[in-house]
């Protein structure tokens, strides 16, 4: 009777969404992970910057105070697998204050670059506890031992926050040998013996190069990151072309812009160089660039070869994912609040996730109304996700109830939206009509990528879960889920500390 219950009964709503329609609380833990995932502190449709600050600093507390062991867990997965960062370091530096054993533990696992230590300690200071004390001084000298020339080139920008000589003043690091002695000097803004450091080295010949000839034997002498380069000197195009070769991929994909600009690209064997380094499968798994990032890009070059080669780099981000099962409902939400960023991602997810069942799904786009996208299994994802425009309100129950007319039957429903329903009938009770007269085993997913706090299922459903977040793991989960394996929540709850 109580299994009866728990898959037909629907539970009473206990709260409201930003739209003021019936929604649910889920566990603190699960809202947790979904504001370390999608909250990237900017504005979204119904929340502004200050608000989306003022509750992400609220659920920080309520973390640290309920569950602190499940916060460290949380903040290590949306660094390392949500490839987050900002509400990441928030949370570590609330935690230090809480529990500064278990922020030890975890603080190298956090703070992977200069950048994340910048604005790590620019979040304790506008907190009002200036450097953090011995516990965290102690994790940022051991950070500062493994400071490299290349970090120090790349990341020691002044009027940017702390720049790695602000923390070098501040934490008084130990040097191990003299080259780091002189690194921590050339840091610090002193003199020191240049052949200690070649890279380095190489910056100082390059400000004071006076030909273009010897400004690139320079740069490739030194393999000088691109941002010193660009700082150092103004670059022409044959400076461009000696950068290209030099640039990681997720550079030359920030830069095709520039490099188109400047005629780069106008050398054919240079444009095969871009367009093996953006296709190059191994390249890509190793760079763990987010597909919406590729999007962007898409929308900003016209270049056909290397808007191809965009097309691939997607295909290829999620060719290594499981299959899913081909009795597959896949619904994106296209209403008017998904607009913009939510909409260009989801379309993204939601078109990799119809190739990963082999076409034999169905793929659905909602507001109030629902159509069927008729995908193609061979155009590209993101050809294919520059096509959906948003619109109109939301019925987040409209394609499940279309589900049920037609008696269609499915193993799993996947739906990517930001949950804001203001219209129709609430998705969870035609979840649940839906398993009462087709399908009672149906597994439903959840992806949400926006940061409010509602939800459209109560947690009591076990048969729900929920995905939070925009990076290719997303669909790994749901594979992952589809085949028994526990909510998200569980997953890092099991992660070792």
């Amino acid at each position: 009777m109580g299994m009866t219950r728990n898959i037909f009964q629907p539970q009473p709503p206990t709260t409201k969404n930003k739209e003021g329609f019936s929604a649910y609380t889920r566990s603190l833990e699960e809202q947790y992970v979904q504001t370390l995932l999608t909250n990237t502190l900017g504005n979204t449709f119904y929340t502004d910057q200050n608000q989306m600050i003022e509750e992400a600093t609220q659920l920080h507390h309520e973390i640290a105070k309920e569950n602190p062991h499940f916060m460290a867990k949380a903040i290590v997965f949306a660094r390392n697998e949500g490839f987050m960062r900002l509400q990441p370091l928030f949370g570590l530096a609330l935690l230090s204050l809480y529990r500064p054993d278990l922020f030890s533990t975890v603080f190298l696992q956090v703070v992977r670059i200069p950048s994340d230590l910048s604005d790590f300690l620019t979040i304790l200071q506008s907190m009002g506890r200036g450097e953090g004390g011995r516990a965290v001084k102690r994790q940022v000298n051991r950070f500062l031992a493994n400071v490299s020339e290349y970090w120090a080139l790349k990341y020691n920008g002044r009027g940017r926050g702390y720049s790695l000589g602000d923390v070098i003043a501040t934490a008084h690091p130990k040097p191990i040998d003299l080259k780091q002695q002189a690194l921590f000097r050339y840091l610090r803004g002193h003199e020191v013996n240049k052949a200690l450091l070649p890279q380095i080295e190489a910056v100082e010949k390059l400000k004071q190069a006076k030909t273009e000839n010897e400004q690139i034997e320079w740069i490739q002498t030194g393999k000088l990151p691109y941002e010193t380069v660009t700082s150092a000197i103004k670059p022409t195009k044959a400076i461009w072309e000696a950068l290209l070769y030099q640039m990681p991929v997720f550079a030359l994909l920030r830069h095709l812009q520039a490099l188109t600009r400047t005629g780069v690209f106008e050398d054919q064997s240079h444009l095969d160089y871009a367009v093996k380094r953006l296709t190059d499968r191994q390249a890509l798994e190793k760079t763990k660039i987010l597909p919406f990032q590729f999007a962007k890009a898409f929308k900003q070059i016209e270049h056909p070869e290397l808007r191809d080669a965009l097309r691939v780099a997607v295909d290829l981000t999620f060719d290594n994912l499981p299959e899913l099962g081909e009795k597959t409902a896949i619904f994106l939400d296209i209403s008017g609040s998904m607009s913009g960023d939510y909409l260009q991602i989801g379309s993204v997810f939601a078109l990799a996730l119809y190739k990963k069942t082999k076409g034999n799904s169905l793929f659905w786009l909602f507001d109030t109304n629902v159509v069927d996208a008729k995908p193609s299994r061979f155009d590209s994802i993101l050809s294919q996700a520059d096509k959906i425009r948003a619109r109109g309100g939301t019925d987040t129950g409209a394609p499940v109830r279309k589900l049920t007319q037609e008696r269609r039957l499915v193993d799993q429903i996947i739906i990517i939206t930001d949950e804001q329903q203001n219209s129709g009938s609430p998705f969870y009770r035609e979840l649940l009509n839906y398993r009462s007269v087709v399908n009672p085993h149906v597994k439903a997913f959840i992806v949400d990528i926006a940061p409010y706090r509602h939800a459209m299922v109560p947690p009591q459903d076990e048969k729900t879960f929920y995905i939070y977040g925009w990076s290719d793991t997303v669909l790994s989960y749901i594979a992952q889920a589809a085949a028994g394996y526990d909510t998200i929540v569980q997953k890092v709850e099991s992660l070792p500390l």
